[in-house]
């Protein structure tokens, strides 16, 4: 299946073209191509397909289009209803402008590396792409919001393979049509100062400084302003003689190359289990075949704290790594305290690392800087093929600045909530791991001989660590770092609950603190439930139950609950006879649950005697 933007909205099927009738359907399917594989909402087909006016029954006419696209286009195009709207997958498909993306940035690249005949070829293929003014064939609404941008990319290629080709010497076949772009582009002074180029390595210097003053002229009638520095210098260099009369050649000797950005830290050595996971995340990350334009490929692992989600993230994004040519982004989205990162922040890190310059993004005070920044990240972005690791995502609305704009770029998220917003993605579930996983871990860390030396202490270990790989982590290296003494003696402080997480405490890693930032990140009352309800004995509840232990309603209690549950901090013990849903605590969060509450009930004590 093939599909065409950049000209009229077309669709064929190999030489046969499918035959669309009217705006409205072209519009459809012009917008849900445009969108990638994301979901395109009811309100913004409305909104393109027929502006402030839509008709009454918008709704059923969307259906409409829907249903006869998916008719013609036929099971090869996965178009599904998908809240709030639809949703348009083709594995597969050639759509031209992920091609003319695609050479684009090809060329672009080989321009910056000097490889201008490279340049000058495979940008002329990305322009050859486009076969008439872009969604020719669609409403107003859709060319007014979309076109814009289309052209701009356009121009902007045009101008690169220019440089290429005046680099290469070609100036002279360039003259006309060149006259006929700064005609068509009067204030565009890229395309000007390349006219005056050209016609002074012809020898036509007197012309090349009328083109300069027609252009000053213009931008002081239509914009009011003075010729930017690049046109200025061109015409001080005409003026001295200083304009090069030949091109300078290309670099003969080794071209020194900007390296893609590698921002993941290592991966962990010992790594152990999770081997499910691994290869779901691999298949998706990289697939057996060409990879599907269209298909988004957002993975979230999500889990409660401590339980090695971003372990698991950059062993993956190791392993997939030579399918991410242009670099491996990573950006924690927390800070240490567990309070998150403004979104700002985060942006200016990955935009430095993609090449821009701190003096070209806005001052911290710039009522738009958001909106630039996310502008400039989407841009950057946009056709290189790169993995984005976000570490500890908070929630949607943080994210939502951080993805990309095209599905050049895969996006591995980590967090402790359900994102169930994020549009495309595909959440792996990580649990505590199992006995014998975490027997192995607590080996590969400690040493195997303090394992097999003491196999009942290493039990007992394993069982107070309740699977949480942080936690193991922590117990092997306390055993590594004391080799004089017996595991059996670390068993023993584990195996009582008020001396547990003090002892799962080494250099940075501390459990206590890490469950309690995530419990401390909470709304009040969740945070307070939980401290109610974090009792000795670690047995299951359920919402009528914990609602008469906090005074809460069943409703309100049960609401807690479940975002507790999303939240990781809470587990799903099964269903009671009456159909109820039952929870608990994994043994490691009670604890830290009772330490916060134990923690508030001094702070309280000490404020009621000061």
């Amino acid at each position: 299946m093939e599909f065409q933007l950049l000209g009229p909205v077309e669709a064929r099927d190999g030489a046969r073209r499918i035959a669309l009738s009217g705006s409205k359907v072209h519009t459809v399917l012009a917008v849900l191509l445009l969108a990638r594989g994301r979901v395109v909402s009811d309100g913004r087909l409305s909104e393109l397909l027929w502006g402030w006016s839509p008709p009454a029954t918008m709704n059923a006419q969307i259906y409409t289009y829907i249903s006869r696209l998916r008719k013609l286009l036929g099971p090869e195009v996965d178009l599904v209803r998908r809240q709030p709207g639809y949703q348009l997958t083709a594995a597969g498909a050639h759509l031209d402008v992920l091609e003319y993306e695609r050479l684009d940035r090809l060329g672009r690249r080989a321009l910056e590396e000097r490889r201008f005949e490279d340049a000058a070829e495979t940008l002329r293929r990305a322009l050859e792409l486009w076969r008439g003014p872009a969604l020719a064939n669609v409403t107003p609404h859709l060319a007014e919001a979309e076109l814009p941008r289309l052209e701009e990319a356009r121009t902007s290629t045009l101008e690169h393979r220019i440089e290429a080709d005046l680099t290469l010497g070609r100036h002279e076949r360039l003259i006309s049509e060149l006259t006929g772009l700064v005609t068509e582009f009067p204030v565009r002074e890229r395309l000007r100062a390349q006219l005056m180029t050209s016609l002074y390595r012809c020898g036509r210097q007197a012309e090349a400084l009328r083109v300069f003053h027609e252009g000053r002229g213009v931008l002081a009638e239509e914009l009011g302003v003075d010729p930017g520095p690049d046109l200025t210098a061109t015409y001080q260099a005409v003026l001295s003689g200083e304009l090069s009369l030949l091109p300078q050649p290309p670099a003969t000797g080794p071209v020194s190359l900007v390296s893609p950005p590698v921002m993941v830290p290592p991966a962990t050595a010992d790594f152990i289990g999770r081997e499910g996971e691994f290869a779901e995340l691999c298949a998706r990350l990289a697939p057996a075949g060409r990879p599907s334009g269209f298909r988004t490929r957002r993975l979230l692992i999500t889990g409660m704290a401590g339980v090695g989600k971003t372990a698991l993230a950059l062993q993956v994004a190791h392993a997939v790594a030579g399918e991410f040519p242009d670099g491996l982004l990573h950006a924690r989205l927390r800070h240490e305290d567990g309070t998150v990162k403004d979104s700002a922040e985060v942006l200016v890190r990955l935009l430095r690392a993609l090449g821009e310059r701190s003096e070209d993004m806005a001052a911290p005070d710039a009522p738009d800087r958001l909106d630039d920044l996310i502008h400039r990240y989407r841009t950057r972005t946009a056709g290189r093929r790169l993995l984005i690791l976000l570490d500890d995502a908070a929630g949607e609305l943080q994210l939502d600045a951080l993805l990309p704009a095209t599905t050049d770029a895969a996006v591995l998220v980590t967090s402790r909530n359900r994102l169930t917003a994020v549009p495309g993605s595909r959440t792996v579930v990580l649990e505590p791991m199992g006995a014998s996983d975490s027997l192995a871990l607590l080996a590969a860390i400690a040493g195997t001989s303090r394992i097999v030396v003491e196999p009942e202490a290493a039990d007992v270990i394993v069982r107070a660590c309740a699977g949480l790989p942080l936690a193991l982590r922590a117990a092997g290296i306390r055993l590594a770092a004391r080799p004089h003494r017996p595991a059996a003696r670390l068993a023993r402080r584990l195996a009582d609950p008020a001396l547990r997480l003090g002892e799962l405490r080494t250099g940075d890693l501390d459990v206590g603190r890490v469950l309690g930032s995530a419990l401390r990140a909470r709304p009040h009352g969740e945070r307070d439930l939980a401290a109610v309800l974090a009792s000795p004995d670690g047995g299951t509840f359920t919402a009528a139950e914990a609602g008469v232990e906090a005074g809460l309603s069943e409703d309100m209690t049960e609401e807690l609950l479940e975002r507790l549950v999303e939240g990781a901090l809470l587990e799903m013990a099964g269903i009671d006879a009456e159909g109820r849903p039952r929870y608990r605590f994994h043994e490691l969060v009670r604890l830290a649950a009772v330490t916060e509450a134990a923690g508030k009930a001094a702070d309280r004590r000490l404020t009621a005697a000061g």
